[in-house]
């Protein structure tokens, strides 16, 4: 950083963990499945996420996290849960911070729809049972998976914060550590 004081960029994202199982009319099954969107990122490389994305200056979280999960899948969330749980990532190396919030749809309304996402990012969406999530977040950072997966293999009553440093130049360099 040559001794410069750098304005660290800070990102706000939003994620949704909607299931079916009948939250609403039309579901696709009876079966319970999570709803996992395939995002192309840039160089081609392809992961796996639930809804969501980044906030904009003077939206709140639940506000945003509606108009992302309505512009990547098409469907309308009427009733969100309290926050299910916080991920924050520091990635000094890269001048970035990063704040999720995750939480639960409770209702949707809807058609589930692929091609209508503005940045052009999901590509893909699938409802998922508890033997295909694991694979397909397997893709994902770890600061994606790793929370989503223990929230669903243990549905903690209280939220839970989950911190993240990434360091390395690049992807083929980074190294993430769980700190807490």
């Amino acid at each position: 950083m040559n001794g410069q004081n750098w304005d660290m960029h800070e990102w706000t994202v939003a994620g949704a963990v909607i299931e079916s199982g009948c939250l609403w009319a039309g579901c696709p099954s009876d079966e319970p499945g999570l709803l996992l969107v395939e995002n192309e990122r840039r160089g081609g490389h392809r992961d796996w996420t639930t809804p969501g994305g980044v906030i904009d200056a003077g939206e709140d979280y639940r506000s945003g996290l509606a108009r992302e999960v309505q512009e990547e899948t098409g469907l309308t969330v009427v009733t969100w849960s309290d926050l299910l749980y916080t991920v924050s990532v520091e990635a000094p190396s890269l001048e970035w911070t990063l704040r999720v919030e995750v939480h639960r749809a409770e209702a949707v309304q809807g058609q589930l729809t692929i091609g209508e996402d503005p940045d052009g990012i999901v590509v893909g969406a699938d409802w998922v049972g508890s033997d295909r999530y694991g694979d397909l977040l397997g893709s994902s950072p770890r600061w994606v998976s790793e929370p989503l997966i223990e929230w669903l293999d243990q549905r903690f009553d209280q939220p839970r914060s989950f911190s993240y440093l990434l360091d390395g130049s690049g992807p083929p360099d980074f190294t993430v550590e769980r700190t807490g």
